[in-house]
């Protein structure tokens, strides 16, 4: 039988890090920042997690 392929979509937006948790862009970043606080904007800027609910299904996609 075949081996599974990755989800291509998933491999460009996620990231596995050493310890296992994978790394995510933030949404709502792009576009219309003129309107968004600073506090908001700077809160965005940091590094982003999957959240435990959806690791499954993301390392599913990613065949990690």
């Amino acid at each position: 039988m075949p081996k599974m392929k990755s989800v291509s979509s998933a491999l460009k937006r996620f990231k596995v890090k050493k310890n296992g948790s994978i790394k995510r862009g933030s949404a709502f970043r792009s576009h219309i920042l003129t309107k968004k606080t600073q506090k908001r904007k700077r809160n965005l800027r940091g590094p982003q997690t999957i959240a435990n609910s959806d690791l499954s299904r993301v390392k599913t996609m990613l065949n990690a």
